[in-house]
């Protein structure tokens, strides 16, 4: 059995105002043993610090601060550097340029401030099993992007990338569509071989089909036909969820 430490969701609250981290960090402590808050910050120093020491599962970060003159939308690729965290940002603006440069930036989900404390904690959990939190709008304008990626491709056709691609790589570009919810891990154990040998394997991929992670190939597959329509999920109404990596 595993332990309640190994299955609690470790998040870290990076937010300024005082009222709202108590909020916030009342929120997630009272979903413990599930999840619980292990580290705030109100500075860039001690979000930076924090990341780096405590390697929180979920960064819950308020996009709408600006820390010690620093971005918190710039912050992003330092705070997750640890290789660990996700970051789901909380914000106020609805402006699609910004939001776009957060995703860009790492954010793997954004929360507009207005939701319910049920999505809240919804979304920090699906964000700690490698999925992704996205408004219909944001992963409409998300997936436009991708789909838009390089125009070049036409001039490359999709049946030269497709035939690079070892009878495995396909295989595992199969598994991963659909089963798109599910981490790498978990993926790798329905395919009987260990979670390196799963990344080595989509590292070919993503150079192969020149797509940047797992929510590029499933995009990739997808509109190029490289997986049966009936074997994926069809995508969710309100909020569409895909891992990301």
């Amino acid at each position: 059995m595993k332990s309640e430490a190994h299955d609690t969701v470790k998040v870290m609250l990076v937010e300024d105002h005082q009222t709202m981290l108590w909020g916030l960090h009342t929120l997630v402590d009272a979903e413990r043993p599930r999840m619980a808050v292990v580290g705030t910050a109100r500075t860039c120093d001690e979000a930076l610090a924090g990341a780096a020491q405590l390697a929180p599962d979920v960064i819950l970060l308020d996009l709408d601060l600006d820390l010690a003159g620093v971005s918190t939308v710039e912050l992003l690729p330092e705070l997750l550097a640890n290789g660990v965290s996700r970051a789901l940002v909380l914000t106020a603006a609805h402006d699609p340029e910004l939001l776009d440069l957060a995703v860009r930036r790492g954010a793997r989900g954004i929360l507009h401030k207005e939701v319910t404390a049920e999505q809240v904690i919804k979304a920090i959990a699906k964000i700690q099993r490698g999925e992704l939190w996205f408004d219909a709008g944001t992963m409409d304008r998300v997936f436009g992007q991708m789909l838009g990626w390089r125009r070049a491709l036409r001039p490359d056709p999709p049946a030269e990338k497709h035939a690079a691609l070892t009878a495995r790589e396909r295989a595992i570009v199969s598994a991963a569509v659909e089963h798109s919810g599910s981490a790498n891990h978990e993926v790798a154990q329905r395919l009987f071989i260990s979670e390196h040998t799963l990344r080595n394997h989509l590292s070919s991929i993503y150079r192969k089909l020149d797509v940047p992670n797992r929510l590029g190939m499933y995009v990739y597959a997808i509109r190029h036909g490289l997986v049966e329509p009936g074997k994926t999920r069809k995508p969710g109404q309100p909020q569409e969820r895909v891992t990301g990596h």
